[in-house]
């Protein structure tokens, strides 16, 4: 033990370098490498790569030869020159004409998260437990959502078009978690582009559903609304679901809300959700679970922590959504495991 060939050393050296690799990730999108080569007409050497993203051919070749030995790309030697291509990960993920481009995200995540957790170890982080924006935008912020750096058009489609890329992966699956078909309404609460709303009017065509969100975010709403089918049953409403009434329906969705939030704004979001069902009424909860020794879920303690940094919220388990929602009235707890990290929990309003 306590060599550099032992498991132990090679798995600290691959936890330490972990940032280095979503850093070449995040560089690539950025410079826009895997739109180039997905519009090209064939593979293409490292000179033609470098022109088009306006780079340096030496640094070009390290980047490109990097994303080869992560599986992003592919290469092929002819006549002793390299050619470079995408792999079929990067082609579905990380072009912006996949219709399951991720690429919105991945600009939010280099830009902003990434900035986030670099002061992880800082007072405000861990010391103290606050969000680490006001260190990233230079100022102090007590609250994101209410920031005007994050209430500006620009800022706030951008992370609107990250949500979105994540929404349009998932929403099938939280659709088909549970049989809805009983319900004839539905409010999306925090809805955003209306992703979600979409697939669940898809998948139940007699199911009118509202979209409530922030003013400002409804406005830009209208540059994800697709015409189709569905657009009849998907209706728009702003409002702030912490002071205003919230339109009422017989199903209400909260998706990859409530972690977002302290205990004290998630009873007070509950309390305005009850208050406005019937006895019967259902309550469809969408988050990543934590599991219930709170020690072993890695991929869930590390976005609890990113919501450390990045929000005032966490994640929680099963058991602590559970008794949160039986304190607010829902029962008959139903828990769906989703493909990837997210968990569907379906639960029924009783008379108080």
């Amino acid at each position: 033990m306590g060599s550099s060939g032992d498991d132990g050393y090679r798995l600290l050296n691959e936890y330490a370098n972990g940032f280095m690799v979503s850093q070449v990730l995040f560089a690539a999108c950025e410079l826009g490498v895997f739109d180039l080569l997905a519009e090209a007409p064939g593979p293409l050497d490292v000179a033609a790569v470098a022109a088009g993203v306006e780079a340096s051919s030496h640094g070009t070749e390290l980047l490109l030869d990097t994303c080869v030995s992560l599986k992003l790309l592919k290469v092929e030697t002819r006549a002793g020159k390299a050619f470079y291509e995408n792999t079929e990960l990067s082609s579905a993920y990380l072009t912006r004409v996949s219709p399951t481009s991720q690429c919105s995200l991945l600009k939010y995540l280099g830009r902003t998260s990434y900035g986030c957790w670099g002061h992880l170890a800082d007072a405000f982080a861990i010391r103290e437990g606050r969000n680490q924006h006001h260190r990233v935008l230079g100022k102090k912020v007590d609250d994101l959502f209410q920031d005007a750096y994050y209430r500006s058009p620009e800022t706030q489609l951008r992370f609107m078009q990250a949500m979105h890329g994540v929404a349009k992966l998932t929403a099938r699956q939280v659709a088909t978690a549970f049989d809805l078909s009983r319900f004839s309404s539905a409010c999306d609460v925090g809805g955003c582009t209306g992703a979600l709303a979409r697939e669940l009017a898809r998948e139940y065509p007699g199911l009118q559903v509202t979209v409530f969100d922030l003013p400002d975010v409804v406005e830009l709403a209208v540059h994800f609304q697709p015409a189709g089918p569905q657009a009849a049953q998907i209706h728009f409403a702003a409002g702030d679901f912490f002071r205003d009434p919230l339109p009422s329906a017989e199903l209400y969705v909260l998706c990859r809300i409530l972690h977002d939030w302290s205990d004290d704004k998630v009873h007070k979001l509950l309390s305005k959700v009850a208050e406005s069902c019937k006895p019967g009424a259902g309550l469809l909860l969408v988050e990543t679970l934590l599991d219930e020794k709170k020690r072993e879920a890695q991929g869930s303690l590390i976005q609890s922590l990113n919501m450390l940094v990045q929000t005032e919220g966490r994640e929680r388990s099963r058991g602590e959504y559970q008794c949160l929602l039986e304190l607010h009235g829902f029962h008959q707890v139903q828990v769906v495991h989703l493909e990837g990290v997210l968990d569907a929990m379906l639960a029924t309003r009783v008379a108080p």
